[in-house]
């Protein structure tokens, strides 16, 4: 994807990082965020549909509780979510209302996004939002979300959103002018990247860490920008207080760094297994099995597979692995864990011996199965 693509962007994710929405944890900074909303507004006027993708929430009740430093404790973070996002939804929808424009609060899970009826459920509401010209406020449920489930970062969620509802674009606003080649807060000749492919995976050794506020980093949307071109949207990492950012990025300017893709679009079923984030189990492969699921695309059978970890029933997704350990691959099994062990590494024709039945020939459906 070149920059002019931009231009004909007809649905747009936006995300917002709490560094920029709490004014250095000052509180959320009301004026910049009146001027993201204008922008958005236009973008509207133009026919453009936009979901926003907000954090801030815990980085806005910490000011409201007094709290000069994130807490650890997780109960403590919801907690601060929970007052956080009273304040944060106020300000969306206040500037929102001067401009016409109804908002909507979406609060998701990684499980909303991980259950495939559920999963569908969101899309539909979204997409009728969409219809009736209401702009989403969308951010993780930070409230009731446990460790072992959340996103870990809204620039994952704003990805998962922009393959939710096959955007054509992700913009992510950071405090960063977008990727350079090297960290610029410690090297005065870090030079920007302009452009480079959303799959470029030596871009990660180039990204620092997180700031206070926020729980991602350039790593994180690195990793979002990959996830996003699973459904064709190109991602631009840029700097939320340069001008106009918004109408900059979708007019094909020269600002920030876009992240392209070059793959072709996956299917709406393969992009909602791609986003899976909890995996039940693992399959470790031999060569050979890897090597048809890269080359040929097929299914994965009994026969490839070396080794069987977790505990896992049919229909749940897991990781395949090679024998360093690199995951290549991830599907919805047709076996539970201890039918997997049982039958790891036989032909099809002897399942139904180890077992007494068979329900399929293959152990993951090509139907089910997306590579990493």
């Amino acid at each position: 994807m070149q920059r002019t693509e931009l231009k004909n962007t007809r649905r747009c994710v936006v995300k917002i990082g709490s560094a920029l929405l709490t004014a250095n944890g000052q509180g959320l900074d009301r004026d910049a965020i009146a001027g993201w909303v204008a922008q958005m507004a236009e973008l509207r006027a133009k026919g453009i549909e936009v979901i926003l993708v907000s954090s801030g929430a815990v980085a806005e009740g910490m000011m409201r509780l007094g709290w000069a430093q994130r807490p650890r404790a997780l109960f403590e973070q919801q907690a601060a979510a929970a007052v956080g996002q009273m304040g944060l939804v106020q300000a969306y929808e206040s500037c929102f209302q001067q401009h016409g424009i109804h908002t909507a609060q979406v609060l998701l899970t990684h499980e909303d996004l991980s259950d495939r009826q559920r999963y569908l459920n969101a899309r539909s509401t979204l997409r009728s939002l969409l219809g009736l010209g209401v702009v989403p406020v969308v951010n993780e449920n930070d409230t009731v979300v446990t460790d072992e489930i959340r996103f870990g970062d809204n620039d994952t969620l704003a990805a998962l959103v922009a393959n939710l509802l096959e955007a054509d674009c992700l913009v992510i606003l950071t405090d960063q002018a977008g990727l350079f080649d090297k960290d610029p807060r410690n090297h005065a000749d870090a030079k920007l990247i302009d452009t480079a492919s959303a799959n470029d995976m030596s871009l990660e050794a180039l990204v620092g860490e997180a700031g206070a506020l926020g729980r991602g980093g350039m790593l994180t949307k690195l990793r979002a920008a990959r996830l996003a071109a699973r459904s064709g949207a190109a991602t631009v990492i840029a700097h939320g207080h340069e001008v106009d950012v918004l109408a900059s990025v979708l007019a094909g300017k020269t600002i920030g760094t876009l992240l392209s893709t070059e793959q072709e679009p996956l299917a709406a079923r393969k992009q909602w297994l791609a986003g899976h984030l909890q995996l039940c189990g693992e399959l470790m492969l031999d060569d050979g099995a890897v090597r048809v699921l890269r080359e040929s695309g097929r299914s994965l059978l009994p026969v490839g597979v070396t080794a069987v970890s977790g505990e896992f029933e049919r229909g749940e997704a897991v990781a395949c692995v090679d024998q360093k350990g690199s995951e290549v691959a991830r599907g919805l099994v047709n076996y539970n864990a201890v039918e997997a062990q049982k039958i790891k590494g036989l032909p099809s024709d002897k399942l139904e011996t180890v077992l007494g039945y068979v329900d399929e020939p293959e152990l993951i459906h090509r139907d089910n199965l997306v590579l990493c």
